[in-house]
C-alpha cells in the first residue's frame, strides 16, 4: 500500500503521461492501481480529462476526479470563477486513504505546479502530499528555463520536509538541442540523485504505450531506464 503524488514545475509539463506511465507498469505487475485528480480545470462537462487519459493509456479504470471547473486557471481561481464551492483537500486526503487501504499504489495527480492554489485559503497539492506522507514525483521539462522552475519546486518540497520520489523528464524531444543536452546533469545536481525518467515526447500519440513507459521509466518506477546511458548519448562534455 503507497501513495505517490504526482506533481510538475508547471502546467503542460507531462504529469498526465508519467502518472499513466507509473499506473500502467504498476498494473502490469499485478498490482491494484487507483489514480485520483483532485482537481480538473480547463475541462467542460462531458469532455474527456487527465482521468480518460490514464484510462486509454494506462487501461487503469479505477480513476476519480473529485472536482472539475472549465475554465484553464488554477483550482482556487476556476472555482471562483465558477461559483462552485472549492476543492476540499481534506476531503480528498480521506478519499485517497481510503483506496489505500485496498489498492497498493494511489497515484494522485495534480493540477499545475506544486504550490498552485486550490482554495482561497492558499491550499496546496504540498500540504496534500504532506499530509498523507507521500512521496513526491516531479515531472519537469527538458528545455531552456527549466532548471530554475526546477530548483524552486526542490526547494519547496524541502522547505515543506515532503520525500522527493524523483525527477522525470515528461517530454524528451527527438532532437534534443543544445539546452536540453546541457539540463541532463544540472537537473540531476538539483535532485542530488539519478533521472527517475524520459518519457519521449509524443508518448502518448504513440503505438505501445506500455513499452514506452517500461524504457522510460527508471527501476524506482518499475522500468528499465538506465540514467547513466542515457547521459553517455545526450550530454554535452563540457
Amino acid at each position: 500500500m503507497s501513495v505517490l503524488v504526482v506533481t510538475g514545475t508547471d502546467t503542460g509539463v507531462g504529469k498526465t503521461v508519467v502518472t499513466a506511465a507509473v499506473a500502467a507498469l504498476a498494473r502490469q505487475r499485478g498490482a491494484t492501481v487507483a489514480v485520483v485528480k483532485p482537481g480538473q480545470t480547463g475541462v467542460l462537462p462531458g469532455e474527456p480529462g487527465d482521468m480518460d487519459e490514464v484510462v486509454r493509456l494506462a487501461g487503469v479504470t479505477t480513476t476519480f476526479e473529485l472536482a472539475r471547473f472549465p475554465d484553464p486557471l488554477s483550482p482556487a481561481a476556476a472555482a471562483r470563477r465558477a461559483g462552485l464551492p472549492p476543492v476540499s483537500l481534506r476531503h480528498a486526503a480521506a478519499r485517497i486513504r481510503e483506496l489505500a487501504e485496498s489498492h497498493r499504489l494511489v497515484l494522485v495527480e495534480g493540477a499545475g505546479g506544486l504550490l498552485v492554489r486550490y482554495d482561497e485559503e492558499g491550499a496546496t497539492i504540498a500540504d496534500l502530499a504532506r499530509d498523507l506522507g507521500a512521496q513526491v514525483l516531479v515531472v519537469v521539462r527538458p528545455g531552456l528555463g527549466t532548471l530554475n522552475h526546477t530548483a524552486l519546486t526542490l526547494e519547496a518540497l524541502a522547505h515543506r520536509g515532503l520525500d522527493l520520489a524523483g525527477v522525470v523528464i515528461g517530454s524528451w524531444p527527438r532532437e534534443p538541442g543544445l539546452a536540453e543536452r546541457c539540463n541532463v546533469a544540472d537537473l540531476e545536481m538539483l535532485a542530488a540523485r539519478p533521472l527517475a525518467g524520459a518519457l519521449p515526447a509524443g508518448a502518448a500519440r504513440a503505438e505501445g504505450f506500455a513499452s514506452i513507459a517500461r524504457t522510460g521509466l527508471a527501476p524506482v518506477l518499475g522500468g528499465s531506464f538506465d540514467p547513466a546511458a542515457f547521459r553517455r548519448t545526450f550530454t554535452v562534455a563540457p
